[in-house]
């Protein structure tokens, strides 16, 4: 159903939030930072997310993450930036 769906979305994505922390650094704003790149390549984050792609794009929609560009790929935007919001 969607409403399973949804809740699996949105716990795909609080699952983001803590790799990003785990993976990133924290800026002189407080927001957390994280390149795409090391998310990709990351055993932990491999192993979570079926699709990391689509639950970036999720978080990205949400407004709770943001990174330049419509979508990210591997091995082209390894070095963009994913912005907690």
């Amino acid at each position: 159903s969607t409403m399973a769906n949804q809740a699996q979305v949105d716990e795909e994505v609080q699952m983001l939030l803590v790799e990003m922390e785990r993976l990133g650094s924290k800026g002189e704003d407080g927001k957390i930072t994280c390149k795409f790149g090391l998310l990709v390549r990351d055993d932990k984050c491999s192993n979570i997310f079926e699709a990391l792609v689509g639950t970036l794009r999720a978080a990205k929609k949400k407004k709770i993450i943001t990174f330049e560009g419509q979508m990210l790929l591997s091995p082209v935007h390894d070095d963009v930036d994913v912005i907690q919001l």
